[in-house]
């Protein structure tokens, strides 16, 4: 399954649950495939379902991982700002 671009749509629609009923019956590797391809295509869109999917990362983990996500991207913006 790949994160589908909503376009227009995107109004009308809970969009959380739009993307999770999209992956409730998916394996890893469709997941993992559908997040790797909405990156390397660079699809602005899609792009919506990554962060639903973070958003289900982000409230089931600790303070401390939670820290450890905002270091991995404070570098990376840093190291692409430079």
């Amino acid at each position: 399954m790949e994160i589908i671009c909503l376009g227009e749509y995107m109004n009308n629609i809970d969009i959380r649950n739009y993307i999770i009923s999209n992956f409730k019956n998916e394996n890893v590797e469709k997941i993992r495939d559908s997040i790797e391809t909405t990156i390397r295509e660079r699809n602005e869109d899609a792009l919506i379902g990554l962060g639903v999917l973070f958003e289900l990362i982000w409230i089931n983990i600790n303070d401390d991982e939670k820290n450890k996500f905002l270091d991995i991207i404070m570098n990376k913006i840093k190291d692409l700002a430079s």
